[in-house]
């Protein structure tokens, strides 16, 4: 997946050897690194190890129909120190008109390493004819995105990613600037939602003949088209957002469907018409936590008891349908995606993430007694 680079960067970082990923067993050393990076951190998650390797393949992984990329480890001392990954997203460039290398799957020991990865990859982005190298994303905005620049005293929810305090001073001491916030917020499932929410959300539905309704697992291929849709349409204007083509969001069902809480997955439907749609996951970190990256036999026991008790779910997916966002959806399904929450039992919630400049989302997560929690940034940096 990688090639070497026209330059050597040891010249560059004295010391420090850049590797490319050609080999299983670089690519074993390349996901394993975290594992053993972070092993002391007490808010990371350490993902399923076959999870990680299989967002990697393109044998598992539909990004990679059009997308490309270069790894690299970097090795100092006689051992590894560090990894990136430089991406191209053909769909991205082609859709947004520009010219963008990504960077992702960074990690770094210090200073020194990160310098060395990020030079390799805008020596790549340079060959790749790019303009702008841009990340992290892991490897896309639809998967883990953003460098974790507060609220380092909480672990993640679901799908999203951690990192030391250390790693956005290493970006920015390599020239990297931000570009967006991404952020998450925390929600108090402990308590009803404001009255004044609930009032609104009841006067939705009763003046627009609404019905809401859960996802139907008996017609779920034809629920997840529907919220493909949705989604497609309501993102459309978003920042960066470029839609996932139907082969991964296949994917991307068949990876979250075992892990589906049906009363948390909604759609709202107008005269018989689907028109909006959310989705919340119950919270398995509070599961992978206790894995340590491995699905072994007694590990699927302990997640099997473990489930019945997960107290979290994180609020990932928020679709209205651009000709009807004047009814008032948004807070009637934030509404509704709360109650039900409570009422299945969960304690705590997360919704993100959401765009720092989506003032609309923000202010009505903000109504539902949202609290700030996480800021996640995107960095930039010009190569041509």
């Amino acid at each position: 997946m990688a090639g070497s680079l026209t330059q050597p960067l040891d010249r560059v970082q004295p010391g420090i050897a850049l590797l490319p990923v050609t080999t299983r067993a670089r690519m074993r050393a390349f996901v394993d690194l975290p594992y053993r990076l972070h092993r002391e951190e007490a808010h990371w998650i350490p993902p399923l190890r076959r999870d990680e390797r299989r967002r990697l393949s393109p044998a598992h992984n539909p990004f990679w129909n059009h997308a490309r990329a270069d790894l690299w480890l970097a090795r100092a001392g006689g051992r590894v120190t560090g990894r990136i990954a430089a991406i191209e997203d053909r769909l991205y460039n082609e859709r947004q008109g520009e010219s963008i290398t990504w960077f992702g799957f960074f990690e770094a020991e210090d200073r020194a390493t990160a310098a060395a990865l990020l030079t390799a990859v805008e020596q790549r982005a340079r060959e790749w004819n790019s303009r702008v190298v841009r990340g992290p994303v892991n490897p896309s905005l639809h998967d883990s995105a953003g460098l974790l620049v507060d609220g380092f005293d909480t672990d993640p929810y679901i799908l999203m990613p951690y990192n030391p305090p250390t790693y956005p001073s290493f970006v920015e001491e390599a020239g990297y600037r931000k570009v967006k916030d991404l952020l998450a917020w925390a929600m108090d499932l402990s308590k009803p939602a404001p009255e004044r929410v609930t009032r609104l959300a009841s006067r939705v539905v009763r003046r627009n003949g609404l019905k809401v309704r859960t996802v139907d697992l008996g017609a779920f291929d034809r629920d997840l088209a529907i919220l493909h849709q949705i989604y497609r349409a309501a993102w459309d204007d978003n920042w960066g957002f470029v839609p996932p083509t139907d082969a991964e969001i296949q994917r991307l069902a068949a990876d979250l469907r075992p892990i589906l809480d049906p009363e948390l997955v909604l759609f709202v439907e107008l005269a018989g018409r689907p028109v909006a749609c959310s989705v919340a996951l119950p919270d398995m970190n509070q599961v992978l936590k206790l894995m340590n990256g491995r699905l072994l036999p007694f590990a699927i026991v302990h997640f099997l008891r473990r489930r019945r008790i997960i107290d979290q779910t994180r609020l990932l997916m928020l679709g209205v349908l651009p000709d009807v966002r004047r009814l008032g959806l948004y807070p009637l399904l934030m509404a509704e995606s709360h109650r039900r929450a409570i009422e299945r039992g969960y304690r705590r919630g997360e919704s993100s993430w959401t765009l720092e400049d989506n003032a609309a989302v923000n202010a009505g997560i903000e109504a539902l007694g949202g609290r700030r929690s996480k800021t996640y940034r995107l960095y930039e940096k010009p190569v041509g």
